[in-house]
């Protein structure tokens, strides 16, 4: 008797590789630290969640969609901040509220979701909500237009759980330059150094992408702290004043910060065309110059018009590790660059905040003639 014996496919090296990422990121959380998609329900749905359910494929209700809960799942996403953004062109009129609303999107979607997402402030509690299997939610603020020049606007967000600030978007604020904006602070003001280390003061972090260069400069020398870029790439490899120039980025490692490398192909590769070998490459670039442990993922998902080939979508993530792997390159290395660099920062800067515990809160304003629109323009 003939027993038939069932065919298998063998697996390819991809395949193998495949299996190994998705094991290791099943050790220590992925984390993703710039998505918009708070932006997508203000702008297409005016904030109204219940419409629609984060279980459905976003691309049937968002023109741009990277994100929902099976994608993020299939990627193995363990910690995602969520960026809330306001336009330049809300500056000085309802950037606040623009920004509390997604703030209010985030924190309702987190109750929405209780099986899946778990609300956290800390390095501590990202690895709580790992150990839970959830994903772990932070908050994000895209824009210092969004405090209106205000320290105490600037508490409040900390206290409703913000958890970084992105200095300025593609508009100056009054004591911030934005890239490519004019630069008449030339880079931070006494108001925008104090800010720094208000934040400093509070425990969060600065976010220095989108900043001029003389912004970032100003904000290394003024931060106790380690400071982020939440989502950026390089110059030495696309040369766009969005990226990072060399000189910043090895004194962003001196003071054991990270930047965090995002998606967008005209930031990857200067051109609409980039796969996920190019992020890679960026990835890369920053080990070879500072070290592996200065280097991590903000993806810019759910706002960026072109995404690499093979990293369409956050189910996508563990394609990075698999060429890294065939790179060469160690599971703690790689483990580094999935979240433990950022944990560490996060770690640290909630440090200098108990080391700073008994300095009084900034109490510094500007005076309201003093604020003014600046240059806005559109941009990722």
């Amino acid at each position: 008797m003939v027993v038939a014996v069932p065919f298998t496919i063998p697996k390819t090296n991809e395949d193998r590789n495949l299996d190994d990422v998705k094991a290791l990121l099943d050790q220590s959380p992925l984390i993703d630290t710039h998505n918009d998609m708070a932006w997508s329900f203000r702008f297409a749905l005016q904030d109204r969640i219940s419409e629609i359910s984060l279980y459905d494929n976003m691309s049937d209700h968002f023109a741009i969609s990277h994100t929902d809960i099976p994608r993020m799942r299939e990627g193995k996403v363990g910690a995602q901040f969520w960026s809330c953004y306001a336009p330049c062109s809300t500056q000085n009129k309802d950037a606040v509220r623009m920004g509390l609303e997604q703030i209010d999107v985030v924190k309702r979607m987190i109750k929405s979701y209780p099986e899946v997402f778990q609300e956290a402030r800390t390095a501590d509690e990202i690895e709580s909500a790992f150990s839970n299997g959830k994903i772990a939610s932070l908050i994000g603020l895209e824009g210092g237009h969004i405090i209106d020049s205000s320290m105490g606007a600037l508490r409040m967000m900390f206290a409703l759980g913000v958890r970084y600030m992105t200095l300025t978007h593609n508009c100056n604020t009054p004591w911030a330059d934005a890239l490519n904006s004019g630069y008449p602070n030339g880079g931070l003001t006494q108001f925008g150094r104090k800010l720094v280390v208000e934040m400093n003061r509070l425990g969060m972090m600065v976010d220095i992408s989108h900043v001029s260069n003389s912004t970032m400069k100003h904000v290394l020398e003024e931060s106790r702290a380690p400071v982020i870029f939440s989502h950026s790439c390089l110059q030495g490899l696309c040369n766009r004043e969005r990226n990072v120039p060399d000189d910043v980025l090895k004194i962003l490692a001196e003071k054991g910060g990270v930047v965090m490398i995002d998606f967008y192909n005209l930031y990857l590769t200067c051109s609409s065309r980039a796969s996920v070998r190019d992020v890679a490459d960026h990835i890369e670039y920053v080990r070879d110059l500072v070290g592996s442990q200065y280097v991590g993922l903000g993806s810019d998902f759910d706002a960026i018009p072109l995404t690499p080939r093979n990293l369409e979508d956050t189910s996508k993530y563990p394609n990075i590790f698999v060429e890294l792997m065939s790179r060469g390159w160690s599971d703690e290395d790689l483990l580094d660059v999935a979240g433990r660099n950022i944990i560490r920062v996060m770690r640290r800067v909630e440090e200098v905040a108990v080391e700073m515990k008994n300095q009084l809160p900034q109490e510094d304003w500007i005076p309201d003639e003093d604020l003014k629109n600046k240059t806005c323009r559109s941009d990722f």
